[in-house]
Order: structure tokens, then C-alpha cells, then sequence
């Protein structure tokens, strides 16, 4: 399999981290954002979105991250990245789509670039927008994150073993921290953060340890 991924990317390290913990074998491509690599018509042939990351397998090109780790998840069944249980697999996917749907679509690059470009926001309003939506988006998660290991503790989001709800967070915090947000109003977050980058599948997942 080939990864066309980017160091920095949200998505893409969710997908890096989910190969990692399957202990799947990959080769990474890397589409610098910065230097507009996926805007060139070679790869918009792979990808019409422009987006990271894209997965090469067997079938084809397959892009959306989520849509990646569900495929990866039902050919490679170890460490499933979801609960059996219906309701708890509903759960882990509502706290995995606060992160993916709510959070970082408004925060990406491109979204950013655009503020800051066409719409020459400044470089102090393009902030207090991506800490608006950051904090709003990771209020309603740590709400829902202490209430249920309130109702049942356990290390990572959704049990004793990452989910996709961990694979979510985890770049979503990287970003913050990035963007120097205070997370001391989130430790439920900060907590399962800290016992994610225990794991070696993690840490080699980390945009500092990846080809820029």
C-alpha cells in the first residue's frame, strides 16, 4: 500500500496511526501542502479533492480518512479500530465525527489559507477563528468523554484499547497545541492523549517523526 500523506495533516496521521497499531507495511508519498503539490494534475488524477491523505491498494485510490480507516479496519481485523457492541460502536463513531466533522473541516489548511488570502483576515483574527471552533468542538467532546468514563473508566476513549475516537483526538490535540491553545479545561482529553503517546504505534505515527 502507498499513503499519500502529508507530515502535518489531521487526517493523514489518523490513517499513519491505524497502519501502525495493525502493524500493516506501507509506503508513504509525501504531497507537501505548503509548496501546493496537490493542486498539480498528477495528482488530482489520484485525488479530484486535492486532499491528503489517499490510500493506494489493490482495488484503487481510496481518500477521506475515515473512510480509509473503516476499510483498513474490516480487511485487517486486529486491533479492531471499533466496539462489537452496536450502541458502543454508535458512541465511538459520535465521538470520532465531533473531531471529524465539526472540528476539523472549518480548521484545515486550505480553510485557513483562504481566510487569511482572499478574504485577508488577519493573522490574529485567523486565530481567535480557529480557537473558536477548537474550543467549541472540544467542549462538547470532553463533556461527552467525562461523562461516559464516569459511567464506565477506562484508558482510552471507548475501552482499554484505541478507537477510532483516539485516532481522531489524538491529531486534533497535536494541532492545538500547535496553535497554542490552553487544554487545561479538557482533562479528560489530555488524559487519554497521554496514555495514546505512550504507544509506539503513536509515536511513530507523529508528524515529527515523518519525511517533510
Amino acid at each position: 500500500m502507498t499513503l499519500y500523506d502529508y507530515f502535518r495533516s489531521s487526517a493523514a496521521y489518523r490513517v499513519r496511526i491505524a497502519l501502525n497499531l495493525k502493524g500493516l507495511r506501507y509506503h508513504s508519498h509525501p504531497v507537501s501542502l505548503v509548496e501546493k503539490e496537490q493542486q498539480t494534475p498528477a495528482y488530482q488524477a489520484i485525488n479530484p479533492s486535492q486532499l491528503v491523505p489517499t490510500l493506494e491498494t489493490e482495488h484503487g485510490y481510496l481518500s477521506q480518512s475515515l473512510a480509509i480507516l473503516e476499510y483498513l479496519d474490516e480487511c485487517h481485523p486486529q486491533s479492531p479500530l471499533l466496539p462489537a457492541d452496536p450502541w458502543q460502536k454508535a458512541q465511538c463513531r459520535e465521538l470520532a465525527l465531533i473531531v471529524a466533522c465539526d472540528i476539523h473541516p472549518v480548521n484545515n489548511l486550505r480553510i485557513l489559507s483562504y481566510l487569511t488570502g482572499e478574504l485577508n483576515v488577519s493573522p490574529d483574527d485567523k486565530l481567535a477563528w480557529y480557537h473558536h471552533w477548537l474550543k467549541a468542538g472540544l467542549a462538547a467532546l470532553e463533556t461527552r468523554m467525562a461523562s461516559r468514563h464516569q459511567q464506565h473508566p477506562s484508558t482510552f476513549c471507548c475501552g482499554e484499547t484505541p478507537s477510532l475516537a483516539d485516532l481522531c483526538l489524538i491529531p486534533q490535540l497535536y494541532n492545538a497545541r500547535r496553535f497554542e491553545l490552553d487544554l487545561s479545561p479538557y482533562p479528560t482529553l489530555v488524559r487519554i492523549d497521554e496514555a495514546c503517546q505512550a504507544l509506539e504505534a503513536f509515536r511513530q505515527a507523529h508528524p515529527d517523526n515523518q519525511a517533510k
